[in-house]
């Protein structure tokens, strides 16, 4: 029987991280002269790898300028990464709603991030959620959000297919690259986009905690939205 799945973006839809982001990316661009960029242009592109992210809040950088500062942001994080429990901890639910999907026969799960995949490890293992997830993708595996490839190639390497698939994030990058991809998009109300963002971007429905998330993605794949 053909997998139902359900891929979970990380920061801001699974862990709070955005303090520790800003004031990562605020260092990183300060380390090398630069400007800092504003916490609300920070937010906006989580979600994103990081050249492209860092790229988008800085147009006048150059290809080796932002791999410098990415280098920086790299470095800066690697110091901080003994205090992701504090720095990056789980929203409320999120572990409970996890198991609740995995407790299901006809479910797997994956994470579809902006982060490296060396920075994902951290979270998941920090955390406790490792065993939970069945495949991760990662920007060290292919283009940025919103571009479908992470999607597409997570279900190609479970054996599902998009039709059967529900994204969960936070931002319009992520319901960007769902819809994209031909999958659902369950947009989260709690990260760093708002409602309307994620409506327009594509969001099929919307989560407001995540209690509601495993119901949602069922109601989804079984075609009941």
């Amino acid at each position: 029987m053909m997998p139902k799945l359900v891929l979970f973006d990380c920061d801001g839809t699974l862990v709070d991280s955005q303090h520790m982001i800003v004031a990562t990316m605020t260092e990183a661009f300060a380390k090398l002269g630069h400007a800092p960029p504003g916490r609300d242009g920070i937010l906006s592109i989580i979600g994103l790898s990081l050249p492209e992210a860092i790229g988008r809040l800085n147009a006048n950088l150059d290809a080796i300028s932002v791999g410098l500062v990415a280098d920086a942001y790299r470095d800066t994080y690697q110091a901080m990464k003994f205090r992701l429990a504090e720095t990056a901890p789980l929203y409320p639910g999120a572990l409970d709603a996890l198991k609740a999907l995995t407790s299901r026969d006809d479910v797997v799960l994956g994470v579809v991030t902006g982060k490296s995949r060396r920075g994902l490890d951290a979270i998941l293992e920090t955390h406790g959620l490792t065993s939970l997830f069945s495949v991760l993708r990662t920007a060290d595996d292919g283009p940025s959000k919103p571009h479908p490839f992470m999607v597409v190639d997570a279900v190609a390497a479970l054996g599902g297919h998009v039709s059967q698939t529900v994204v969960v994030g936070d931002t319009s990058h992520d319901m960007l690259m769902a819809r994209a991809a031909g999958a659902f998009a369950l947009g989260v109300s709690w990260g760093y986009h708002g409602r309307d963002e994620l409506t327009q971007a594509g969001a099929q429905v919307l989560a407001d905690n995540f209690g509601d998330v495993p119901v949602l993605a069922m109601k989804l794949l079984d075609g009941e939205v």
